[in-house]
Order: C-alpha cells, then sequence, then structure tokens
C-alpha cells in the first residue's frame, strides 16, 4: 500500500476534521473513502452516459448501418 502526504489550508483541514467526526471516523478515513468512491466514478459515469447516447440515437445507428 502507498502512503501519500497532502497540505491542506488550515479551513479545509478544519472542515474534514469536523465532518470525518460528524460521520465517525477519522479524517485519515473519511479521505480514504472519498478517494475510493471518486475512483470508481468515472468509469461508471462514462458507461452510463454512452448507454445513453445510444439509446436516445438508436433508430440514426440503425439507419446509417
Amino acid at each position: 500500500m502507498d502512503t501519500f502526504t497532502i497540505e491542506l489550508p488550515e479551513e479545509q483541514a478544519r472542515r474534514l476534521r469536523e465532518q470525518a467526526e460528524e460521520a465517525g471516523v477519522t479524517p485519515e478515513e473519511m479521505l480514504r473513502f472519498t478517494i475510493q468512491e471518486w475512483l470508481t466514478r468515472p468509469g461508471q459515469d462514462f458507461a452510463r452516459a454512452a448507454a445513453y447516447v445510444l439509446q436516445k440515437n438508436r433508430e440514426l445507428y440503425r439507419r446509417l448501418a
């Protein structure tokens, strides 16, 4: 497992600590979860967008084929 060190402005660090405390986790756990969620989204967003475009233009694609 890799370790990353980041610097946050004091206001962002304070907000992170507050949100983590409200969620009952450490700031590190909050960041880890958020990053995991973010890293899985791009593929899901692309798949959703592609399915939408294909569905919306199905008839056009059929005529062009």
